[in-house]
């Protein structure tokens, strides 16, 4: 038991130092075939490869084969993990009434995307809103509403925020039974929704893009279900 435990740490150990060169280098960089990493590191050859296994499956490192092998810094794929979260909520039995409350998450989105002050974020957010008056399709507008929302996330700067609005989306995408923008009157709303909350985040006010986020939200609540929107008036009257 005690050899064992000694085994355990010390893969843990070589684990941990394989990420660390890794998170010394880029993305792709080339950090050494295996013999190099044996001397570096002064282990055997098993546990280096018992090591690069589980460093692999972190997405720390990728190990390749043939003539360019070796093992290479990487680095962990967010929708990785966003999968293995829906995962475990489905299992738990969540469904998109639990979720809501994701939805506080977006609305600090929409605040803290008004902050931002990266010109090509914002260049990029502009053409968006032109792209979003040709969505007419259910499809194009669903797809249109997880990039939309997505880029409010990185203009917000925060990568918390960025996860969790991407785990919404993706649970809420695969959700059963759910159709939004299923008619020309939803569909027109939405595209106000996202003009009225774009426009907020380009004129900086963090407020009015906080609450039209927080109405947008409660509409589509009220479309799949149990939300009443009815208190935040018409988008129009709400804009001047």
């Amino acid at each position: 038991m005690a050899a064992q435990a000694r085994g355990g740490t010390l893969v843990a150990r070589v684990v941990r130092e394989l990420s660390a060169l890794s998170l010394q280098r880029e993305e792709g960089a080339y950090l050494g075939a295996e013999d190099d990493l044996i001397a570096k590191l002064g282990v055997s050859r098993p546990t280096l490869k018992q090591a690069a296994k589980i460093a692999e499956s972190e997405r720390m490192i990728s190990v390749r084969r043939g003539i360019r092998g070796g093992f290479y810094a990487a680095r962990p794929n967010v929708n990785d993990s966003i999968r293995a979260i829906n995962r475990y909520l489905r299992l738990r039995g969540v469904t998109l009434r639990e979720l809501a409350v994701t939805g506080a998450i977006s609305e600090e989105a929409a605040g803290f995307a008004a902050q931002c002050d990266d010109a090509g974020l914002r260049t990029q957010l502009k053409a968006m809103l032109v792209e979003a008056r040709e969505c007419i399709a259910p499809r194009a507008l669903i797809d249109f509403d997880t990039r939309f929302v997505g880029h409010l996330a990185v203009m917000s700067g925060n990568p918390v925020i960025e996860v969790i609005v991407a785990m919404s989306y993706s649970f809420g995408r695969d959700e059963q039974g759910i159709y939004l923008y299923a008619n020309e009157e939803q569909q027109a709303v939405a595209r106000e929704h996202f003009d009225a909350i774009g426009q907020a985040v380009l004129k900086r006010d963090s407020e009015l893009a906080r609450f039209m986020m927080r109405r947008r939200l409660a509409v589509i609540g009220e479309w799949i279900g149990g939300a009443d929107a009815s208190q935040f008036g018409p988008i129009n009257q709400l804009e001047t």
